[in-house]
């Protein structure tokens, strides 16, 4: 029997579909679950939604505590600091709907790794009416350091992380609030892979996952999400994502495998330095994105000089 596992879900005026979620975490073939939401001030139903399913779980199954009201990603990560450090971590969003193996699959992965570890898969992206539209993009790997610093490459929604992991991402979460980190799911990816944790992102679709006009984070295979991907590239956007990445990760490099301490410190140097130099710090860090023309792109806008960190003016 694996550790208890908690399931981290945030929530914000989830009301139409979280009952749908809540079903499906309830009918999970692995039932040594905890089910931890923070509720970011809902104010449309949610709230008795999760009463009457905590209601109809076991006593102490469910909890629900307040969120910070800070956004999505410092709920997740106001979640992970509350996670049970001695138990496994699961993500969840509030308006996915996950199938029975979704948890089981990770577990099977990471009850047979010593040290920590992560485990990501696939997802189905579906309609508002969860019609599936179409697989979620599979990346072939490899999964490290130097494309965590590039990459968000592991779906929140699927992740699976063991204790070992937990207790770094806990280790590491102060400085990612203090920092504002752009996306909980991404650091988890960059701190745990700098840790040198083992990482699986499968190929399974374990979850469908609803598009709808209040995604914060949509579906990213179609020709206009790339394109719009494509701008952040170049409208300044990603090279802001990454210097707060880059503050949150400065705080504990001590966590990390010296090799990636050193990477860090090489990549702070690389958000300073004018295009052409941007460039080749990127050739000689071997950095990589999970495809050709997204490795091309991210040359494009180092050379371009649009992952620069601008330095604030002094008033």
């Amino acid at each position: 029997m694996h550790p208890p596992i908690t399931i981290a879900l945030a929530c914000y005026n989830g009301a139409r579909f979280l009952r749908a979620q809540l079903d499906s975490i309830a009918a999970q073939s692995v039932t040594n679950w905890r089910l931890l939401v923070s509720d970011d001030g809902s104010t449309d139903g949610s709230r008795q939604i999760l009463g009457e399913f905590a209601a109809s779980r076991p006593q102490g199954q469910v909890e629900v505590i307040e969120g910070p009201r800070r956004g999505s990603t410092q709920n997740f990560l106001h979640l992970t600091a509350r996670a049970d450090p001695g138990g496994w971590l699961a993500y969840a969003d509030q308006d996915d709907l996950w199938h029975p193996g979704r948890l089981a699959l990770g577990a099977a992965f990471l009850a047979e790794r010593k040290g920590a570890a992560i485990w990501a898969a696939r997802t189905t992206v579906c309609d508002e009416a969860l019609i599936p539209i179409a697989p979620a993009p599979h990346f072939p790997g490899p999964f490290g350091f130097r494309n965590a610093l590039v990459q968000s490459a592991l779906p929140g929604n699927t992740i699976l992380a063991n204790a070992e992991a937990l207790r770094i991402l806990q280790a590491a979460t102060p400085a990612a609030q203090a920092a504002d980190v752009h996306a909980h799911d991404w650091w988890a990816y960059q701190a745990l892979s700098g840790a040198g944790a083992a990482i699986r992102r499968d190929s399974a679709q374990v979850l469908l996952y609803r598009q709808h006009p209040g995604n914060l984070m949509g579906r990213n295979d179609t020709a206009r999400a790339k394109a719009g991907r494509a701008s952040m590239l170049m409208d300044g956007s990603f090279a802001g994502w990454l210097r707060r990445n880059q503050r949150a990760l400065e705080p504990v490099a001590h966590l990390f495998l010296p090799e990636n301490r050193e990477l860090l410190r090489r990549f702070g140097q690389m958000l300073q330095a004018s295009g052409p130099e941007a460039l080749v710090q990127i050739l000689r860090m071997r950095l990589y994105r999970q495809s050709r023309s997204g490795s091309v792109a991210l040359l494009g806008a180092a050379l371009a000089g649009r992952l620069r960190q601008r330095r604030q003016k002094s008033a």
